[in-house]
């Protein structure tokens, strides 16, 4: 079952390497490869925060909250990467007037790249995660991986980022509201990242990843738009989904989707 799983997950990456593309910012997945940077000075840490907000009034009351913290930067040998996003929904009750939460969910990731040499295309990456997702099914989700990472640029505006790696991941399901042992598991890590500078103000991100195990397989994937307004702001049009093949409680779905809009401040 794995390798079958392993087979599906590698002819996604090649999908995403085959297929429309984009220089999106820095993604949760994959970073920016040397030879695209001047290696003979220390840069700078880059960063950038992400904010969403929708609010509706009249026959339905609502209220969401999106945003997203990342920084990274770039050595001669070291790359370096930190994400933090955060989505929180609310709904009211029309009939009753109460006020529940419709989402809430905190993803958290870090990874390391160590380079062969400054312009080399491969390099060794350690990355983790965690995710804490009321609706999921688990109480939290955690993966730490390590691998190997290659970057192969096909145009000056295109290129694609691919890893794989094993690793294990630690969770705790909830059924029923009740949460259970925390289980632990191998996995094998891949991921993939696809972008493309359209022109010089827009841009499109690719992103994929899964972390296929034994009893479950873990998937995430993001596909975005962004365009300038000027030299540090940005509106980005986004929609991402998350995957468990497997969960204990049966009353949850396995697919959760997200589509937002958000403007993105670089500095």
């Amino acid at each position: 079952m794995v390798y079958k799983k392993t087979l599906t997950a590698l002819a996604v990456l090649g999908f995403l390497a085959a297929g429309s593309a984009v220089h999106a910012q820095a993604s949760i997945f994959m970073y920016d490869d040397a030879s695209d940077l001047n290696t003979d000075e220390k840069k700078d840490w880059d960063a950038s925060a992400e904010l969403g907000l929708l609010f509706t009034s009249g026959n339905t009351k609502t209220e969401t909250f999106k945003t997203k913290l990342a920084a990274a930067r770039d050595y001669e040998n070291w790359r370096h990467k930190g994400i933090i996003d955060y989505y929180r929904s609310k709904q009211e009750d029309q009939s009753t007037g109460e006020t529940y939460v419709t989402g809430d969910k905190l993803f958290l990731s870090g990874q390391s790249n160590y380079k062969f040499e400054p312009d080399s295309r491969s390099s060794v990456f350690v990355f983790g995660s965690y995710e804490e997702d009321k609706f999921s099914g688990y109480e939290y989700q955690g993966t730490v991986a390590v691998g190997y990472g290659a970057r192969y640029r096909y145009s000056e505006a295109l290129y694609a980022d691919y890893e794989i790696g094993p690793g294990f991941s630690v969770n705790k399901p909830i059924v029923n509201g009740v949460v259970q042992e925390q289980e632990t598991s191998a996995i094998l890590r891949l991921a993939g990242n696809l972008v493309w500078d359209i022109t010089k103000s827009s841009k499109f991100n690719a992103l994929a990843s899964t972390e296929i195990g034994e009893e479950n397989t873990k998937s995430r994937a993001e596909l975005s738009i962004s365009a300038n307004v000027n030299s540090s702001l940005a509106l980005k049009f986004s929609v991402a989904a998350n995957h468990n093949s497997y969960l204990e409680d049966s009353s949850k779905e396995k697919l959760d989707t997200e589509t937002a809009v958000t403007l993105v401040y670089s500095f």
